[in-house]
């Protein structure tokens, strides 16, 4: 079992307007996956969960796009008053304990390194790492680091 399999099913239902399941769902992940991975956000085709999403915090709205991969520990949400949330884009790399907090866009096929604290926009192919995280290498390709 694996935490994406979870909220991808009560993603599901919850689209299909079936009450109360997904809520029941999203406990049960919970207390298997200590993550909170709502059924009402967007995760694209793909995607995965290293180590079965163990720690994961991402916020309802919160859009991830196609091919991504997740690491343990990631956080991935808002500000205190500010409504915006994180979208990220497809082919993305998100290694263990980072946090991408506000309202930030990150580009396609980007690789974001251990414990980085993403709070300003990453634009697409490049790696970035630290905190707060700043782009370490341009015009990569996805396919030599993942």
């Amino acid at each position: 079992m694996n935490l994406i399999n979870l909220q991808k099913f009560a993603n599901k239902l919850y689209l299909y307007k079936i009450p109360i399941v997904p809520k029941i769902i999203y406990y049960i992940q919970f207390i298997l996956f200590n993550s909170s991975v709502p059924y009402k956000c967007k995760i694209g085709k793909n995607t995965k969960f290293a180590y079965g999403g163990i720690g994961v915090v991402i916020h309802e709205r919160a859009e991830i796009g196609d091919n991504c991969i997740i690491g343990q520990g990631i956080t991935i949400g808002g500000k205190s008053k500010e409504t915006n949330v994180p979208k990220i884009g497809n082919n993305v790399y998100i290694a263990a304990g980072s946090r991408i907090i506000g309202n930030v866009t990150i580009g396609d096929d980007v690789v974001i390194g251990a414990n980085s604290v993403i709070t300003k926009d990453i634009p697409s192919n490049c790696i970035v790492a630290g905190i707060p995280a700043k782009i370490i290498k341009t015009d990569i390709k996805m396919s030599d680091y993942v």
